[in-house]
């Protein structure tokens, strides 16, 4: 079926093709009278025309689309980023593209470069390790871009963190404040700064702590995390563990350990307590209410889109960085 065009329209109405332009993109300064601006409105509306993108963007120069690119689609706390950002974006009158990196610079690459041919005004991206040069790139050429939830040390783009190592560090001397015989800390072996500096906040407060408290790290790759957390959880809790804590620096690996926990009849927080980065709908299936770091993800998104649409408009953003506060919701998991 044949689109429906402004000559169609202009044809049907009996003016020009300029007159019609003008009315359907409510210019202003046209001497143009309410009876045929109201004609052409009907009319448009009765053959239920719509303006083609592609050619309105050759014109403009923006094609409303935006690209985003995250790490781990299927990882809930990145599903809730993209889905606000659509709607922040959308208020904006931008489309989102979405992609996912998992975790592999070349895919990451990849996704840059086909956003690019097709034409999006800008990108959202959580980088992942080893993608400097890629985000480099993209900043030679002054293509508006903007970094989320992550950052990578000396690449300057405009991005959107929280504070990890400073929330890391004050729910650390929560637990330690509790008196537990051991702490485990269970991250990943990583270059990433984001998750470095969540571990960097649990060593500091245990560095400036009085307490005294044996402490142990469970780090794991990016692949095969629940069978390296349960095989490594295995060896370093006892049959019956006691007055034990884990700080989990993902809800992945809060998920990973508890199903080692339900699995070894370790109740929380009678034996174990928990605390964990992040929140998903996967803490409800655990017998008790899991106590976790909440990132302000609305917040996120909003100041993510404000960023990357002032870059698109030609506002100088050039490597701003905004570093927003999570919060700690004190749920069961953690003795009182």
């Amino acid at each position: 079926m044949k689109r429906s065009s402004i000559k169609d329209i202009a044809k049907m109405a009996g003016v020009s093709v300029a007159t019609v332009s003008y009315v359907l993109n409510r210019k202003e300064g046209q001497r143009i009278s309410e009876e045929t601006q109201k004609k052409i409105l009907e009319i448009a509306e009765t053959i239920n025309y719509t303006p083609n993108k592609i050619a309105k963007s050759l014109k403009t120069s923006k094609t409303k689309l935006l690209g985003l690119i995250v790490a781990d689609i299927s990882n809930e706390f990145y599903s809730h980023i993209a889905r606000n950002l659509e709607n922040k974006a959308l208020k904006l009158g931008y489309t989102l593209i979405i992609g996912s990196s998992d975790e592999n610079a070349d895919k990451f690459k990849k996704l840059t470069e086909l956003f690019s041919q097709q034409q999006v005004d800008g990108m959202i991206v959580a980088p992942v390790a080893g993608s400097e040069k890629t985000l480099e790139n993209l900043i030679n050429i002054k293509y508006p871009i903007v970094t989320i939830d992550r950052y990578l040390k000396g690449v300057a783009i405009p991005g959107i963190t929280i504070d990890n190592q400073e929330i890391a560090e004050s729910t650390t001397s929560l637990l330690l404040n509790k008196d537990f015989d051991k702490i485990i800390y269970i991250g990943y072996e990583t270059e990433l700064p984001h998750l470095l500096d969540r571990q960097h906040g649990f060593e500091k407060a245990v560095r400036s702590s009085k307490k005294t408290v044996e402490t142990q790290y469970l780090l794991v790759g990016l692949e095969n995390i629940a069978h390296e957390v349960h095989s490594q959880l295995e060896n370093m809790l006892d049959k019956k563990p006691e007055n034990t804590a884990l700080y989990f620096s993902s809800n992945k690996l809060a998920v990973a350990g508890l199903s080692y926990i339900v699995k070894n009849n370790i109740k929380v927080p009678e034996q174990i307590s928990v605390l964990a980065f992040d929140e998903t709908d996967a803490y409800q299936l655990f017998p008790s209410e899991i106590s976790y770091i909440q990132q302000p993800i609305e917040e996120m998104a909003e100041e993510a889109i404000k960023l990357l649409d002032r870059q698109i408009n030609d506002y100088t953003e050039t490597g701003k960085k905004i570093r927003l506060s999570a919060k700690f919701v004190n749920k069961q998991s953690v003795k009182k």
